[in-house]
């Protein structure tokens, strides 16, 4: 019998490797991003061109698929798809059947059946991505699920820093805030003790996670610490995730006062960055926001080309970090 099964299995067709999805960023080793972050750089020097467009992806279909606003994600993620050549379709939750009461899995099922090659995700619910990898076969990235994880905003963001530092590896950052209900926090404080750097977690104690030092970062509730860090990373307060009636500070006025970031309370030079929306005069300081050490407006640009970089990477399973934006067009 055990010789039968053997002859079976040599005649069987080989399994197709599984899907690859970037749902998190425990899915990443430290040669993943810097691979993407070389990728990234690759089609930032090929959007310096006249033209613009890459045949990369061309024939390939990107959905994207927003349970959640979004502006920065949402329309980085398309014109990612676009500029690499790919059909888009976007999906937006309001108007659709979700509002008819359509579950998650029927509405997948339903977009699945036009044969997306990846589709983009964001949605209130943790885990929402993984279960959608399940119930189609494309190849899935999340875009933020609840308050777990955006990888791809954690991969902007340490390519904001690399073009700004030259490095990762040995950066202090602190970030400051509401990290309990921040999606950005904790993929930020994975991404950034993965690459070496050191992150300290600032803000009023009802906002900062229990054990989450377990992670590797340090906390504190004294907002003094933020001028020993390279870089102050801002995160506003996400009101749309608190439990209702829950009072998580007194009053948004007094956490302005408490832990907001002034001019005061940085030293020159300093570098600050926040993933948006921003709420001014509430986490941060107009002055501060529009400062020319703040690296705000470089983070939206740098969205385009690490979410472009994510995209081809799925989609040929790269590497292409040894290769140059005029390489990739003749790969293409």
């Amino acid at each position: 019998m055990a010789e039968l099964k053997v002859m079976r299995e040599e005649y069987l067709p080989p399994k197709a490797p599984p899907r690859r999805h970037l749902l998190s960023v425990a899915d990443l080793t430290r040669d993943d991003v810097e691979r993407l972050l070389g990728t990234a750089r690759s089609f930032e020097r090929s959007l310096e061109r006249e033209m613009k467009k890459l045949p990369t992806l061309r024939g390939r279909l990107v959905l994207n698929l927003f349970f959640e606003s979004s502006t920065r994600t949402s329309s980085s993620f398309e014109l990612a798809a676009k500029r690499l050549s790919a059909d888009t379709m976007s999906f937006k939750a309001s108007g659709s059947s979700v509002d008819k009461g359509e579950s998650l899995k029927d509405t997948a099922i339903t977009l699945g059946a036009y044969d997306p090659d990846v589709i983009v995700i964001r949605h209130a619910e943790i885990g929402a991505p993984q279960l959608v990898a399940r119930w189609t076969d494309a190849h899935v990235v999340n875009a933020g699920d609840g308050k777990h994880q955006h990888p791809t905003q954690a991969l902007l963001d340490l390519y904001t820093l690399h073009e700004e530092f030259g490095r990762i590896d040995g950066l202090h950052v602190a970030i400051v805030g509401d990290v309990l209900h921040s999606r950005v926090a904790r993929s930020n404080i994975q991404a950034l003790t993965m690459m070496g750097a050191r992150v300290t977690l600032v803000g009023p104690p009802s906002l900062i996670p229990r054990g989450i030092e377990t992670l590797g970062c340090e906390t504190t509730i004294d907002i003094d610490a933020i001028k020993a860090a390279d870089v102050v990373y801002v995160l506003r307060m996400q009101r749309e995730r608190m439990l209702e009636g829950a009072n998580y500070v007194p009053s948004l006025r007094e956490y302005a006062a408490r832990w907001g970031v002034t001019p005061d309370r940085l030293r020159p030079g300093q570098k600050v960055m926040h993933p948006g929306p921003m709420n001014r005069g509430v986490e941060i300081d107009p002055v501060v926001a529009d400062a020319a050490d703040a690296l705000i407006e470089t983070q939206v640009r740098a969205g385009l080309v690490t979410r472009m970089a994510v995209l081809y990477d799925l989609l040929t399973h790269g590497p292409v970090a040894v290769q140059n934006a005029a390489e990739i067009h003749e790969v293409a």
